[in-house]
C-alpha cells in the first residue's frame, strides 16, 4: 500500500484551491446517495480551508482590531448534476470570483474525478464582532483575489 502526501486543508495552485474528501455513511441518505444539505458542509470545509491556505485564519481576524471581522453566508445558489455515493473521493474546488467593499463572492464545484456533482455561487458578507457590515480590509482582499 502506498501512501499519498494530500494536506489536511487541500492546496492552492493557480488560485484554485482543492479539498479533497471522503464520502462516508454519515453523509448519505437511505437511497445510498449523498444527503443534499451534506454538500454544504463539504464547501464549507473547503471556504474554510481555502482562507487558511491564504492566509486568513479567521479566529483570528475575528479578534483583529477594528471591530474583528468575520465571514457570514449572505447567498447560496446551488446546482445538483450527480449524486456523491458512499466510499467516493471528492474534490472541492473553491476560488474567488469577486472581493470587493463588504462583500466576497466564491464559486465552488463538488467533482468525483472530472464528474460534475454540484456547483455553488456563494455571497460572503464582511461583518465585524458586532454583526455590522465592515469593508474588507485591502491585505485581505489582496489575498482573496491572488
Amino acid at each position: 500500500m502506498t501512501s499519498i502526501e494530500i494536506p489536511i486543508s487541500g492546496a492552492i495552485s493557480e488560485h484554485v484551491h482543492r479539498l479533497i474528501q471522503r464520502v462516508y455513511y454519515e453523509d448519505t441518505d437511505f437511497s445510498g446517495a449523498v444527503y443534499h444539505a451534506r454538500y454544504l458542509h463539504f464547501m464549507e470545509r473547503a471556504r474554510t480551508d481555502y482562507f487558511r491556505c491564504l492566509g486568513i485564519v479567521q479566529s483570528a481576524v475575528f479578534d483583529g482590531p477594528d471591530g474583528g471581522l468575520a465571514f457570514m453566508v449572505h447567498r447560496m445558489e446551488i446546482d445538483f448534476k450527480s449524486p456523491a455515493r458512499m466510499d467516493d473521493l471528492v474534490t472541492v474546488i473553491t476560488r474567488t470570483q469577486m472581493a470587493h467593499g463588504a462583500k466576497v463572492i466564491v464559486d465552488q464545484e463538488i467533482r468525483r474525478d472530472e464528474q460534475l456533482l454540484a456547483a455553488a455561487r456563494v455571497v460572503i458578507a464582511v461583518i465585524n464582532r458586532n454583526g455590522r457590515p465592515r469593508r474588507l480590509p485591502a491585505e485581505l482582499t489582496k489575498l482573496l483575489l491572488g
